[in-house]
């Protein structure tokens, strides 16, 4: 879903109590193993086969997707020396991005944007935990954006195969930020069809996707900003585990980040511009259909009075009579009259400029 979503502990609940996500799949763990020489991958069937991949002289990316046992959170935090309270951020989706570094790694949250088959748009959060050798990373659920990223190790790619654990996660929160660019797109081509249809047709459904797309773009701005201040904090922090190689390349993405940020910043204003856009239309609509009534009744009211004075019950044979009323020709005079009135005030009309469209 691309509305924002949290889950909560309960009310006095200590910190680190995990609270399971609703609707979340089974885990499933699978692991890269891999230095400049080696590449091991393989799928692991349950937990007592997740301390044999952190083998010294390799590089171990393990990925956890699904969060619906959290007590696979909570074993790996029992291997890994995982404080209680990151653990507990795992598991209890719906985090602010952020990074922070504890004693034994380095503990980065952020979100993932995904287009599921029918091009909606789903947010997941993803928890990245950053060892001396190892990368640890959690997801919601089945399905991530980072196959290419597994491909680039595969084909031995030699910069990633032969670099440490700090290159790989920062490529894998480029993998996540470069995500952004494609979800962006196709929301840049969504305005342009909306301002089609708000220009060009009279589509009374336009309004209401206006508002799903504002929607959506206001889950960017959550997802974009935070983690633009994260990675600038730990591009600042000096003890972070990283090297000279992985800090430029972070730098890259942080830039990357800005660039996501003043898009969807960009596409805000333009839907929030439609929508008035939208409205002055509406408006303008009105104030044509209330014009064109206008005129059709202020040529019919003195009509109206006209044939209101002639209708009144007056005496025909009594002194004071209405002049014409028993004239033979007062019913034509009547018309002739009406028929004056009328291309009169037309005539009128036209000249202020009421007429036109």
């Amino acid at each position: 879903m691309s509305l924002f979503h949290r889950s909560f502990t309960k009310a006095g609940a200590p910190p680190g109590v995990m609270a399971r996500p609703a609707d979340s799949p089974p885990p499933k763990i699978t692991a890269l193993e891999f230095n400049a020489k080696a590449l091991q991958e393989q799928e692991c069937q349950s937990m007592a086969e997740v301390p044999a991949l952190f083998d010294e002289g390799f590089v171990t990316w393990v990925d956890v997707q699904g969060l619906g046992n959290g007590q696979v959170v909570q074993e790996f935090a029992d291997l890994l020396g995982i404080h209680p309270l990151a653990a507990s951020d795992v598991v209890n989706v719906g985090q602010r991005p952020k990074v922070e570094r504890y004693e034994e790694h380095l503990f980065v949250v952020l979100r993932m944007a995904l287009l599921d088959p029918d091009q909606r748009l789903r947010w997941e959060q993803v928890s990245m935990f950053l060892g001396r050798d190892y990368v640890l990373t959690f997801q919601e659920s089945y399905g991530d954006c980072l196959e290419p990223l597994r491909t680039r190790i595969r084909n031995g790619r030699k910069r990633i195969r032969s670099s440490g654990a700090d290159y790989l996660a920062c490529t894998i929160i480029d993998a996540i930020v470069d995500g952004f660019f494609p979800v962006l797109e196709r929301y840049g081509d969504l305005l342009e069809d909306l301002e089609h249809r708000i220009l060009q047709t009279q589509d009374r459904h336009v309004l209401q996707d206006l508002y799903l797309t504002k929607r959506d773009l206001a889950g960017f701005r959550r997802a974009t900003w935070p983690l633009r201040d994260a990675l600038s904090q730990l591009l600042r922090d000096d003890e972070a585990p990283l090297t000279d190689m992985s800090r430029l390349h972070l730098r890259d993405v942080a830039d990357h980040t800005m660039q996501v940020v003043e898009v969807n910043e960009s596409y805000r204003e333009l839907s929030a511009s439609l929508v008035d856009v939208h409205l002055s239309i509406i408006g303008q609509r009105t104030n044509e259909v209330m014009r064109v009534l206008t005129v059709v009744s202020a040529i019919f009211i003195p009509m109206t009075f006209v044939a209101g004075i002639y209708g009144m019950n007056f005496d025909t044979n009594a002194p004071g009579n209405l002049p014409e009323l028993t004239w033979p020709y007062g019913y034509v005079y009547f018309w002739l009259v009406c028929a004056a009135m009328a291309v009169s005030l037309l005539l009128l009309f036209r000249r202020l400029g009421w007429l036109r469209h």
